[in-house]
């Protein structure tokens, strides 16, 4: 089977998930951490490539983040492997790479889906068990984002920095939102995102991707098609607009524009 494209649209943000080898840990220190999440703040500011939530896993990571620039999240995930293996590798005097092959991300609407996406990550740890509460797991993004502990690597995207005026309101807004937890339609429709590297959104929001991308980015229809369908196009797109303009200014951490204008 052929590989999916990546998705490469600037100021558009991602979710991205990379595992274990044969699920098998990826982590086996805190330094290990430690030095990943270094390296990952590193090459976000290199690469202009702002990281809103993150949580690293025993045997797997998930980042929320949007790259400003063409092909800026495939250089950031291509270094950070490259630097973690070695790195593994010297020392634990080891061969081979931790990684499960290629990581897998999806497109991530900049509404409601957006803020679902950072709960998603943030919950993982409850939902496997390893604590009862997100405060609990220092290897998450939710310290900064709803505690205000300080963490270099995050950046607020502006949808998070719309939900209250002040940073006290706005991180008790969000972690009631984490605490209240998401439906199981919302998280499974997440998973089958990520794991299908569709776009994660309504409608009108893959329609508006399907236009720029000319290719089909959510799910495929169950059986087989119509004569009359064989040679339509995927989706109904919307009216064509300026060539390389949205429907909407897309904006990221800090209210920057993509260009960081």
């Amino acid at each position: 089977m052929a590989r999916r494209p990546r998705f490469d649209l600037p100021g558009f943000p991602q979710h991205v998930v990379q595992r274990g080898n044969d699920r098998k840990p990826c982590f086996f220190a805190d330094i290990d951490r430690h030095r990943y999440l270094d390296d990952l703040r590193h090459l976000a500011l290199e690469l202009d490539c702002p990281v809103h939530a993150y949580v690293l896993m025993t045997n797997h990571v998930h980042l929320l983040l949007t790259p400003r620039q063409p092909r800026a999240l495939p250089r950031l995930m291509q270094a950070l492997g490259r630097r973690y293996v070695r790195y593994v590798n010297d020392r634990y005097l080891r061969t081979g790479t931790p990684w499960e092959g290629r990581y897998k991300a999806c497109l991530v609407d900049d509404d409601a889906h957006l803020l679902n996406c950072y709960r998603y990550i943030e919950l993982n740890p409850v939902r496997a068990g390893m604590v009862a509460d997100p405060a609990d797991y220092p290897w998450s993004s939710h310290g900064a984002n709803a505690l205000g502990k300080p963490d270099p690597l995050v950046q607020p995207h502006t949808r998070y920095l719309a939900l209250a005026g002040e940073p006290p309101q706005r991180r008790q807004t969000y972690r009631s939102l984490v605490l209240a937890g998401l439906e199981p339609a919302e998280l499974e429709r997440i998973r089958r995102a990520v794991q299908g590297q569709q776009a994660l959104g309504d409608h009108r929001f893959r329609y508006e991707i399907e236009y720029q991308l000319s290719r089909r980015v959510g799910p495929a229809p169950i059986g087989r098609p119509r004569k009359s369908q064989v040679s339509a196009k995927p989706a109904t797109a919307p009216e064509p607009e300026p060539q390389g303009k949205c429907r909407r200014n897309r904006q990221t951490a800090g209210g920057q524009s993509p260009s960081g204008a």
